[in-house]
């Protein structure tokens, strides 16, 4: 049987979703949104027109390893849903859909992630030990940032 398992975050932004799918959809905003601990750079060329089938290069580091990671657009819907692939990296599988949705005068946002680790049942037993707080703690620094970067945004904008 072939298992994947699913992170599911929600988080509410005090902008309008024009301004939220505009900054998400920004490639090098990742960089703004990935802790520190992972070096994450992003190795396209920039600038970049995101779209469907859209290709994205990156490096990060694992626990000190170095990782390349390829991503593909494989769903765009401006401004309410956009969905990316993992091509090659350090998962099996890596399906990363980001929805967003007016609400109470701002955007509420919602990641959903389905991943698979490689090597059968010792991919599971590294997820249940080490990956699944790595990918929970990530996507805690993410809901962290997130009000730090809008709020610096409303302050320029005044």
């Amino acid at each position: 049987m072939i298992r994947f398992h699913t992170l599911r975050r929600r988080q509410w932004i005090p902008r309008p979703i024009d301004e939220v799918f505009a900054f998400f959809s920004d490639a090098r905003n990742l960089e703004e949104i990935t802790p520190p601990w992972l070096r994450f750079r992003i190795l396209t060329p920039g600038p970049m027109q995101i779209a469907e089938g859209t290709r994205i290069l990156y490096r990060l580091r694992l626990h000190g390893i170095p990782v390349s990671w390829e991503t593909e657009i494989r769903e765009w819907k401006p401004p309410h849903r956009f969905a990316d692939v993992q091509l090659h990296g350090p998962y099996q599988l890596w399906h990363h859909t980001h929805r967003f949705e007016p609400k109470d005068d701002g955007t509420l946002m919602t990641d959903i992630v389905r991943y698979r680790l490689p090597l059968g049942i010792i991919g599971r037993l590294v997820h249940r030990l080490k990956v699944r707080r790595d990918v929970e703690r990530i996507f805690g620094y993410r809901a962290q940032r997130i009000p730090e970067l809008f709020r610096v945004a409303t302050l320029e904008a005044q």
